[in-house]
C-alpha cells in the first residue's frame, strides 16, 4: 500500500515510524509543517515528523497550503492509494481528499464526535473527562465530520498530563491505524456516521490560556497545569516576576480550614518546605514545583 502521510508532532511522529515499520506499507511521501523557529536564538527547528522522515530517506513536502495548483500537481504525482493525517495543521481541499485511491483519514485523538478541532487533548484534560480515545476517520471537508472506521477508548486518570495522555493516545493509535489499513485494503471496513448533536469543540490553545486566574477554581487551574504540560505551560507573576508552575494539586476540602476568614484570590496563605498554598476562587491550591525564566524546575524546598 502506497501511503502518503501528513503530521507534525510528536504524537504523529509516532505513528509515521509505525508505518515505516509495517511491511504492508510503503511511505513515499511524509508532508509536515514548514520549519518553525524556536528556542532563545529563534533558530528555525524541524517538526518531529520531519525528523523521522529524514532519518528514513522518505520524501518531504513542507508546503504553506495546499489550496495552489502546484502543490496539488505534485501530491498527484506521487499516486498515493491513501493519505494518512495525524495533527498536521493544515486543511485539506476536495482535490486532495479525492486523489488518493482510498481518500484520506485521520488519527483523531478523541472519541468523534466529542472533541473536533485542534486541541482535544488538552480540551478533555480541562473538561475534566474521564475517558478519551482514537478515533480512525475518513476526511471529508468539515472539520473532524468523518466517518468513523474505528475507535477504541482509555481512562484519563486524575493526575494525568498533556505529555502522559499523548503518549497514552499515541500508543493506543499505533496498532488501531495498522488495523484500519489492513480492513481497507481488504474492503472489510464499514464507516460510521457522527451525530453532530453530541459533538463539541476543541479550539485551538491561546497564549492568553497559559496565565493563571486565580479567580477561577483551583480544581480547573489544577487541570490546565496539568493539560498544558507540554503545550505551553501555565505561568503566574508574583512581583513582576514570571514564575511557571509545574506541579500542583487541589488541597483537600478538610484541609482548607473553613471556619477561617476568606482571603483575596491569589493571596499566598502559606509556605513550607513541602508546598506553596494560594487561595483561589474556590478552594486552593499547592503548589510543589516551580521555575523562573533562565533557571531549571525546583520544588519548593528549593
Amino acid at each position: 500500500m502506497r501511503v502518503i502521510f501528513a503530521g507534525t508532532p510528536d504524537f504523529a511522529a509516532a505513528h509515521l515510524t509505525a508505518l515505516i515499520d509495517h511491511s504492508e506499507t510503503e511511505v513515499i511521501a511524509v508532508y509536515t509543517q514548514p520549519d518553525r523557529r524556536a528556542g532563545r536564538g529563534k533558530k528555525l527547528c524541524p517538526s518531529a515528523v520531519k525528523r523521522v522522515a529524514e532519518s528514513a530517506d522518505i520524501p518531504i513536502q513542507q508546503p504553506v497550503s495546499l489550496k495552489d495548483q502546484q502543490a496539488q500537481s505534485i501530491f498527484a504525482d506521487y499516486r498515493a492509494d491513501i493519505m494518512i493525517v495525524a495533527a498536521y495543521g493544515l486543511l485539506l481541499p476536495q482535490t486532495i481528499l479525492d486523489l488518493p485511491k482510498w481518500g484520506c483519514i485521520n488519527i483523531h485523538a478523541s472519541l468523534l464526535p466529542r472533541w473536533r478541532g485542534a486541541a482535544p487533548i488538552e480540551r478533555a484534560i480541562i473538561a475534566g473527562d474521564q475517558q478519551t480515545g482514537i478515533t480512525i476517520m475518513q476526511m471529508d471537508q468539515g472539520l473532524d465530520t468523518g466517518d468513523m472506521l474505528l475507535k477504541k477508548s482509555c481512562a484519563i486518570s486524575v493526575d494525568e498530563t498533556g505529555d502522559s495522555l499523548k503518549q497514552k493516545l499515541a500508543a493506543l493509535g499505533k496498532p488501531l491505524l495498522l488495523r484500519a489499513l489492513t480492513d481497507i485494503n481488504s474492503d472489510n471496513i464499514k464507516g460510521e456516521v457522527q451525530d453532530d448533536s453530541a459533538s463539541n469543540y476543541a479550539k485551538k490553545l491561546a497564549k492568553e490560556e497559559s496565565v493563571i486566574n486565580w479567580r477561577e477554581a483551583a480544581t480547573l487551574i489544577d487541570r490546565k497545569i496539568r493539560a498544558f504540560t507540554s503545550a505551553m505551560g501555565t505561568h503566574t507573576n508574583l512581583e513582576d516576576q514570571r514564575i511557571r508552575i509545574h506541579e500542583a494539586t487541589v488541597k483537600h476540602e478538610e484541609e482548607n480550614h473553613p471556619n477561617s476568614e476568606p482571603k483575596a484570590a491569589g493571596t499566598i496563605l502559606s509556605i513550607d518546605k513541602h508546598a506553596l498554598c494560594v487561595q483561589c476562587g474556590e478552594q486552593i491550591l499547592a503548589i510543589f514545583k516551580i521555575q523562573i525564566p533562565g533557571a531549571n524546575i525546583v520544588p519548593i524546598e528549593a
